[in-house]
């Protein structure tokens, strides 16, 4: 898919895509200039995405999606998860970052149980620790923390946290 960083080859993949079946339609679609939508083209055609059949241009769906596939991106690492819960937290994290807040009371659940494994079991923390571990995760700390109180997961007394639920990984090493 390098092929397509090109602004003025993706301007003549997308003109395809939207229909124009002829070079002028590509030119006329794309706005540039004919020679550099030639050589677009000829880019293009030598990598198989873009064909003319039949006197008509057209992109080869198979190769993009072949392409589109082959660029997926690995899963990332989780850590130690419930496999139930999954799908949950990769709908929610990228690179490590809850992307948005869940709505659902049984996700928002999967998603703190997930967060409170920052924390240690035993150990307090002042407030400024617990911000910055939790803006790890999300911009609005604030909201995390409180979630995490009111769910039962810290617990807050005179500015001083402490983890109280959650699941402990017990085989840890340590």
């Amino acid at each position: 898919m390098g092929l397509l960083a090109e602004p003025e080859r993706l301007r003549v993949v997308a003109a395809v895509v939207l229909g124009a079946t002829r070079f002028e339609q590509v030119v006329a679609q794309t706005g540039l200039a004919a020679p550099v939508v030639g050589k677009a083209l000829r880019r293009l055609e030598s990598a198989g995405l873009v064909r003319t059949v039949e006197g008509a241009l057209e992109v080869h769906e198979e190769l993009f999606k072949q392409a589109a596939r082959s660029e997926r991106p690995e899963p990332e690492d989780l850590g130690l998860v419930d496999p139930a819960h999954e799908s949950t937290l990769r709908a929610f994290f990228r690179a490590g970052r809850l992307t948005r807040f869940p709505v659902a009371q049984t996700k928002v659940a999967i998603v703190l149980r997930h967060i409170v494994t920052a924390f240690e079991p035993g150990v307090r923390y002042p407030e400024r620790e617990v911000n910055a571990l939790l803006s790890a995760f999300h911009a609005d700390h604030a909201q995390l923390r409180r979630l995490l109180v009111d769910n039962g997961l810290l617990t807050r007394e005179s500015g001083i946290y402490w983890r109280t639920g959650g699941w402990v990984d017990v085989l840890a090493d340590g």
